[in-house]
């Protein structure tokens, strides 16, 4: 894991320099609604439509996170005349895309994804657009269009589909900006194109990869596939660098500065949605401001983690990740981090306090409390509540600040070790993992009252209670500020 400041420092200078992107613009259509019936003419559901949600796809998603990761990027792509085509347009320019480059077609219509879910589950996909080559006076049109992304950019960066985009005079521009010394990274669904391109970097996903090696899933362990096959991946794709993107096993980078790999989640398919694009926009922006591939690649796992908690289309803005990369190091996101986490510990001999909260709006009361809590032992972990236990626990008015930001807050506490979530009432799961030596808890509770305290005991540890800071509770604190803004 690159260090937490290296990382930022490179993310906050994604402006300084333009990218050229070129790739096939998507628009992205989610029709949601409740099911109110069952049709006659089949056995599904009549869905009463009640909202519809659009989103930059493909490419042009690509553009898209580049732009909200602070990129200044130059989109070069071709949508149909027709209201799709104006409505992505529209989406990317007040998104921060510069879309001069966005071509409209004659007589071709844009590619468009329709999703329709049903009581948030995916009912159907409808697909409609052309894809398929584009006449020879758009095509020259387009290659034009890139001559000028690429002038004075630090990279161009390919998203290819292979939906008909990319043709010979593309291909021919492409070879020319190459010879002149421009930077090249490639995202295709057939890497094997650009092979005499000689890219500098290339991110086929583990299907890709097993098609430019002509083998099926292994069946086993991909990462140890993958890495057998560093030689032939280079050769296929001609590329001096490649980036293997295995979803739930992260990815795995090869060539001169590999092998190194980043964790990665398993999540549902509707959460996974543009994983790829949000990984390639960092991987593009940090090679392009000078970033060293394996922080480039720990910047681009983050930002994906991000978009992965959420279903659909969406985007990694520079100000979540900035927050999530403050907590980068203390942050366990998953049962094997809080295991290597503990398992360090425990073989350097160290005493582990685990306490957990809310956390909401952290003043002196909880800040004393952890650095007692801390006193206890040697390194202490603090659990957070996720937001809907808080709201349970609370009352629909809180939290006040999201998980994310309370994560932020707490991970940047010198005397906090490790930062947690948890979506229990109570503290048994994260408790069950991290095995504490001392379980802490504010003087507001009475040991044997603890729900937790026959399970810690049980697994040999010891519960202690602290005494709060007289008149320092979160709740008093918002109804001194809610009282004071009334009489104010």
């Amino acid at each position: 894991m690159a260090d937490g400041q290296t990382v930022i420092r490179l993310l906050l200078s994604f402006g300084k320099r333009p990218v050229a992107l070129l790739g096939e613009a998507i628009l992205d259509r989610y029709l949601k609604g409740h099911a109110v019936g069952i049709c006659r003419e089949a056995p599904v559901p009549v869905v009463g439509l009640q909202e519809v949600h659009e989103a930059p796809g493909g490419a042009a998603n690509v553009a898209a996170n580049m732009a909200a990761l602070g990129g200044r990027v130059r989109f070069v792509s071709a949508v149909g005349e027709d209201g799709y085509g104006e409505r992505l347009r529209t989406l990317l320019t007040a998104q921060g895309v510069n879309t001069q480059g966005v071509l409209p077609v004659p007589g071709r219509r844009t590619l468009v994804k329709h999703r329709l879910r049903c009581d948030d589950q995916l009912v159907a996909r409808f697909d409609e657009g052309d894809g398929g080559p584009i006449d020879r006076k758009s095509e020259q049109a387009l290659a034009q269009a890139l001559m000028v992304a690429a002038e004075d950019s630090a990279c161009i960066v390919i998203s290819d589909y292979d939906l008909g985009l990319i043709g010979p005079t593309l291909q021919a521009t492409l070879k020319t900006l190459r010879a002149a010394g421009h930077v090249l990274i490639v995202d295709a669904k057939r890497p094997a194109r650009y092979r005499d391109l000689h890219p500098d970097l290339v991110k086929p996903n583990f299907a890709e990869a097993a098609g430019l090696l002509a083998a099926r899933d292994p069946g086993g362990d991909r990462v140890v596939f993958v890495r057998g096959a560093e030689g032939a991946l280079l050769a296929a794709t001609g590329a001096r660098s490649v980036v293997v993107t295995l979803d739930r096993d992260g990815a795995l980078l090869l060539g001169p500065e590999g092998p190194y790999r980043t964790s990665g989640r398993a999540v549902p398919a509707a959460y996974a949605a543009g994983a790829g694009d949000t990984f390639l926009s960092v991987l593009a922006l940090g090679l392009a401001h000078g970033g060293p591939l394996p922080a480039v690649m720990d910047l681009a796992a983050a930002a994906t983690d991000l978009i992965l908690e959420h279903d659909g289309t969406v985007r990694c803005g520079q100000e979540e990740l900035i927050r999530e990369l403050a907590g980068q190091g203390k942050l366990l996101r998953d049962a094997a981090q809080i295991g290597r986490a503990v398992a360090q510990a425990r073989t350097a001999g160290r005493r582990i306090v685990f306490t957990n909260g809310c956390f909401d709006i952290l003043h002196r009361g909880h800040i004393t409390y952890l650095e007692r809590a801390k006193a206890l032992g040697d390194v202490l972990i603090v659990g957070l509540n996720d937001d809907a236990s808080v709201r349970r626990l609370k009352g629909p008015d809180r939290p006040v600040n999201g998980l994310a930001d309370r994560i932020a807050v707490v991970a940047a506490l010198g005397c906090v070790d490790h930062v947690l979530a948890f979506a229990g009432d109570t503290a048994h799961e994260p408790i069950a993992r991290v095995q504490p030596d001392i379980f802490v808890k504010g003087g507001d509770y009475a040991a044997k009252a603890l729900p937790e305290a026959p399970l810690v005991e049980d697994l040999g540890g010891r519960v202690r209670i602290l005494e709060y800071v007289d008149n320092n509770s979160t709740s008093g604190l918002i109804e001194r500020i809610r009282r004071d803004l009334k009489t104010g």
